[in-house]
C-alpha cells in the first residue's frame, strides 16, 4: 500500500480532526466504554448518531474554531493574531451551541487581543483547559514547512490569545510538533523525547509523565478537560492502536470530554494515516457551522480544501 503523501497527510489532520469531533460529540461527558457500547462491529455504520443538542455529524466549537484559524491564515498570509481573535469574537457573540468558559470569557472581556487572556488568567489562575489544543490542526499543517521552532512558536502565540496559563502552550506546541512529523511519514510517537527537550522547564516534567509509553489515561490526575491529559490521552489512543478508525474509538470510549479528546486523537491518527484512512460514511457526514458568519456551513470537501492550501 503506497504511503499519503504529504498533502493527503494534512488533509488528514484537518478532516481527521472534524470528524473525531462530531464523532465525539454525543458522548460528551458520559461514561467509559460508551461508544463501543452503543457501535460494537467496527465498520458497521450509524456511528453519527448525533445527540446531546447536536445533529447527526454536527461539529462543535473545537472544528469551528480550527476553521475559523484556518482561514485567517489563508486570507492573512500568515499569522495575524488580532485578525484571529477577532474572528473568535464574532464567533463567541454569535452565541454558539457550545463554548468553553474560559474562551468565552476571555472573548467577551473587552480587553484588547494581546491582553485579554493574560488578564484572565491573572484573576482566575485557571486557563490550562484544551481550548486551544482542540483549533491546533491547520496551524499546524500551516507552518510544518518551517521546521521545530517556527512550528512550536506559532502554537504558543496562537494558544496565549485565548488560554493564559503557559501550561496550555506548551501543550498545543507539543501537539504541533507531533504533526509537523506525522506529515513528513514519520511516527511522531518517537519525535516525542526530543519534542519535551524544547519545552519550557517548568512544565517539561509534567508532560513527560503523560506523553510516556507507560501512561494510561487511568492515570490521569485531572479531568481529561485540561490540556496535559488531553493530549496524553490522544497520544495514548494513538499508541495502542492501529489505524485511524481505532484509534479515534479509543479516544471516545475513555469518556470526559469525548469531542475535544476525540479532536485532538483525530488531527494526529489523520496526518499519520491520511485523509483516505477516514471512514468515507463518517466524512460524508461531517458539517461544520460558523456562526457569526453568514449561515456558512462546511462540509468535508471545504475541509480537504482547506488543508490543501494549508500545505
Amino acid at each position: 500500500m503506497t504511503a499519503p503523501s504529504r498533502t493527503e497527510r494534512a488533509v488528514g489532520a484537518l478532516l481527521g480532526s472534524a470528524v473525531g469531533d462530531a464523532l465525539g460529540a454525543p458522548f460528551e461527558f458520559g461514561p467509559e466504554g460508551a461508544f463501543s457500547a452503543r457501535f460494537p462491529h467496527p465498520g458497521h455504520g450509524g456511528e453519527m448518531c448525533g445527540g446531546g443538542g447536536w445533529d447527526p455529524g454536527e461539529a462543535t466549537d473545537d472544528t469551528q474554531l480550527a476553521v475559523l484559524t484556518a482561514e485567517s491564515l489563508l486570507e492573512r498570509g500568515g499569522l495575524d493574531l488580532p485578525d484571529v481573535f477577532r474572528r473568535f469574537q464574532r464567533w463567541a457573540a454569535a452565541d454558539p451551541k457550545d463554548i468553553g468558559l474560559q474562551t468565552e470569557a476571555v472573548l467577551s472581556s473587552g480587553a484588547p487581543w494581546d491582553t485579554a487572556a493574560a488578564e484572565h488568567f491573572q484573576v482566575s489562575q485557571r486557563a490550562a483547559g484544551n481550548g486551544a489544543l482542540m483549533r491546533a490542526a491547520p496551524s499546524a499543517v500551516r507552518f510544518a514547512r518551517h521546521g521545530r521552532e517556527a512550528t512550536m512558536d506559532a502554537a504558543r502565540r496562537l494558544s496565549a490569545l485565548t488560554h493564559g496559563d503557559p501550561a496550555a502552550w506548551e501543550g498545543t506546541a507539543v501537539l504541533h510538533e507531533l504533526i509537523r512529523i506525522a506529515l513528513t511519514g514519520t511516527d511522531p510517537l518517537t519525535a516525542v523525547p526530543a519534542t519535551l527537550t524544547a519545552l519550557h522547564p517548568d512544565h517539561r516534567d509534567r508532560y513527560t509523565t503523560v506523553l510516556s509509553p507507560g501512561w494510561h489515561p487511568d492515570l490521569a490526575t485531572e479531568f481529561n478537560g485540561a490540556v496535559w491529559p488531553c493530549l496524553g490521552s490522544a497520544l495514548w489512543a494513538l499508541r495502542t492502536t492501529r489505524s485511524y478508525e481505532e484509534a479515534v474509538r479509543a479516544a471516545i470510549d475513555l469518556g470526559g470530554d469525548t469531542d475535544t479528546v476525540a479532536a485532538v486523537t483525530g488531527a494526529l491518527a489523520g496526518a499519520v494515516y491520511g485523509s483516505a484512512a477516514v471512514p468515507l460514511r463518517w466524512a460524508e457526514a461531517v458539517h461544520v457551522p460558523l456562526p457569526g458568519f453568514g449561515g456558512r456551513v462546511l462540509r468535508a470537501p471545504d475541509l480537504r480544501e482547506l488543508g490543501q492550501r494549508l500545505a
